[in-house]
């Protein structure tokens, strides 16, 4: 594949001129949904216009990383009007170095057992196990982007707030933003799970069963990273807990990296699979140890079985109509049937929470603001 990395490595140019995180600082999301829609929908017409069969899959890679460059550049024009004249002589980067390698010691980390599983299960299993693996993920991390989308939102709220002292309001956004990630993540998790047996196949077509099983699985950790992001990324990072944050994924890629060896030397493809599961579970759980003296965790946790029953009255009448439907093709009747399936698991989940009454039903004017 020595061609195709050398097309990859167009994404590290569009890393170096990224600046979004510039835009999320300041707490401007607007231009950087704008940007990223745009790019999603100019690469999707592309692929679809050039994108022809199986030999194509340098013209796929490139169509992706030109869309990141692109879409990066868009974000440079505007930063003329935010940034003003300063005099070097009032720069000083280096005392910025140190806590700049603290953060960049645990991306290092989740990127070695994010990519950490499907390298192994390619060593050991052979390709055909990797792209089953990478196919599941790719999916399951459509769902998570939406779950852990508030992480971006609330990082540089809760870091203000940190930074003015105000605690209370810190632990006051993290209950509220945990609760609601857990309402969503949940329902996701089950509503993913009862739709997954056939959607390996319906998209990506057929010999793609094996990512159906995978799937499924896999859907336990959209409420495990959905609870790291908020523990992580909403309150460990701003209140500068640098340190336990990349404890905690540090950890989570020694798990991965010992239960990998016998979970795919035994069980393959889905042992890789309970690898990434388990290791998630461990980064969160040891997040949530660190944490349990500085916040509520019966506060954060005292709606979670009220999500968890609907969540699992929602599984079963889904489950059952996936078995009967069985929508293996992305043709109008697959589309519909799925679509049917997804808007049914809403309204049942709804319905479940407003009989069981949850109290984020009376925060949502609030979640809104």
């Amino acid at each position: 594949y020595y061609w195709y990395m050398i097309l990859q490595s167009l994404n590290i140019i569009a890393a170096a001129i990224d600046i979004s995180w510039l835009y999320m600082g300041i707490e401007d999301f607007k231009r950087t949904v704008v940007r990223n829609t745009m790019v999603k929908l100019v690469s999707l017409a592309m692929i679809l216009i050039f994108v022809r069969d199986a030999g194509d899959v340098g013209i796929y890679i490139v169509i992706l990383a030109l869309s990141l460059i692109g879409g990066n550049l868009t974000l440079w024009p505007h930063l003329r009007v935010l940034l003003v004249k300063v005099s070097f002589k009032e720069l000083h980067p280096l005392r910025h170095f140190i806590p700049t390698v603290s953060l960049f010691v645990p991306q290092i980390a989740t990127q070695i057992y994010l990519i950490l599983n499907k390298n192994m299960l390619g060593i050991f299993a052979g390709a055909t196990s990797a792209g089953f693996y990478n196919q599941s993920d790719a999916l399951v991390k459509v769902i998570l982007g939406l779950v852990t989308a508030t992480g971006t939102v609330m990082l540089p709220h809760v870091s203000n707030a940190f930074a003015k002292g105000e605690t209370k309001k810190v632990n006051e956004l993290l209950y509220n933003s945990f609760d609601f990630v857990s309402c969503l993540a949940i329902a996701m998790m089950f509503g993913l799970a009862a739709v997954s047996k056939y959607l390996g196949t319906m998209f990506y077509g057929p010999g793609f069963g094996p990512v159906g099983l995978a799937l499924m699985i896999e859907s336990i950790v959209i409420v495990l990273i959905g609870w790291s992001n908020v523990v992580g990324t909403q309150y460990l990072l701003p209140t500068n807990k640098v340190r336990s944050f990349t404890i905690s994924v540090v950890f989570g890629a020694v798990v991965n990296i010992v239960l990998n060896f016998p979970f795919i030397y035994f069980w393959g493809l889905y042992g890789a699979v309970w690898a990434t599961v388990l290791s998630e579970l461990a980064v969160t759980a040891y997040q949530l140890w660190v944490v349990r003296h500085s916040i509520d965790l019966k506060k954060m946790f005292e709606n979670f079985l009220k999500y968890l029953v609907a969540g699992i009255v929602m599984f079963i009448p889904i489950y059952y109509l996936e078995l009967l439907w069985k929508p293996k093709d992305m043709n109008l009747q697959g589309i519909m049937y799925t679509g049917i399936e997804v808007v049914i698991g809403i309204v049942i989940y709804v319905i479940v929470l407003l009989i069981l009454k949850p109290t984020i039903l009376g925060k949502i004017k609030m979640i809104k603001k």
